[in-house]
């Protein structure tokens, strides 16, 4: 059985946490590290943009100031995510596209999903891949509403997919900080998500903690993936590129404005 490094649940700023996943990235394409899951928090609560999309379209920006929530760029695609700081687990997998067995990108997606559908079904929960649309990447959802989102990243032959698991929903606040072109009020955008979002919490009609979900989490990956998760840490040489990415790329205005770096 193939052995994957496990990284457990750390809670950095939104800076911080893009800046870990694009070390690893860069790490694994090197070889200087395995196929990794990595588990994660934010703290404060932040939006996270697409590489590709024009921050003052997707943010409302000037209520993430007043509420203190960072605004990042991702080096992934898809679109603009609100990570609260106590509704949500972040993972990333970082690993060679060989290794996972898949032909395509689609595919990609669906083995990485499969380790959060058997995770959500350790807890009770059944749920189904939905591949997307030209204008949306696939995700999860449970009874039809999205329970997560994920978006990748490939270089080299190495793909980075991270995405959220929603653990409790605040629609009201998430729709305060992402702007939506068609609506005119926030709570517009909150009675249509209302019936396309749902989250842990309310599917099983209970708190659940990130110790829980963290413990499920590897369950599942270990399972779908047919993989041993060794724990472990962030090597020396991940954790001063992190540290440098950190400082001269995604706290910087140039990459979270402009998307130059």
């Amino acid at each position: 059985m193939r052995e994957w490094r496990l990284l457990k649940v750390r809670t950095y700023n939104a800076f911080r946490n893009m800046a870990i996943d694009e070390a690893i990235l860069r790490a694994r394409i090197q070889n200087l590290v395995p196929n990794t899951l990595r588990l994660y928090c934010w703290k404060p609560s932040a939006v996270s943009i697409g590489k590709f999309q024009n921050i003052q379209n997707e943010v409302q920006l000037e209520n993430c100031r007043k509420h203190g929530v960072d605004v990042v760029r991702r080096i992934t695609g898809g679109g603009t995510v609100y990570h609260d700081a106590e509704g949500e687990i972040t993972y990333s997998v970082v690993a060679d596209k060989k290794d996972l067995e898949v032909e395509n990108i689609t595919e990609v997606y669906l083995k990485v999903y499969s380790g959060i559908a058997e995770a959500l079904e350790i807890l009770g929960l059944k749920s189904d891949f939905s591949p997307g649309s030209e204008k949306t990447c696939p995700n999860l959802t449970v009874e039809g509403k999205k329970i997560s989102g994920s978006s990748q990243c490939h270089k080299k032959g190495v793909v980075l997919q991270h995405g959220t698991l929603l653990l409790d929903v605040d629609l009201e606040k998430m729709f305060t900080f992402l702007r939506v072109p068609w609506a005119k009020t926030c709570m517009e955008v909150v009675n249509v998500a209302k019936n396309r979002i749902t989250s842990v919490k309310k599917e099983l009609g209970r708190e659940i903690s990130i110790g829980e979900m963290e413990n499920a989490l590897a369950k599942g990956f270990e399972k779908a993936l047919d993989i041993r998760l060794a724990s472990s840490e962030l090597t020396p040489y991940e954790s001063e590129l992190a540290e440098k990415l950190y400082k001269t790329k995604y706290s910087t205005k140039e990459w979270n404005i402009q998307g130059k770096s």
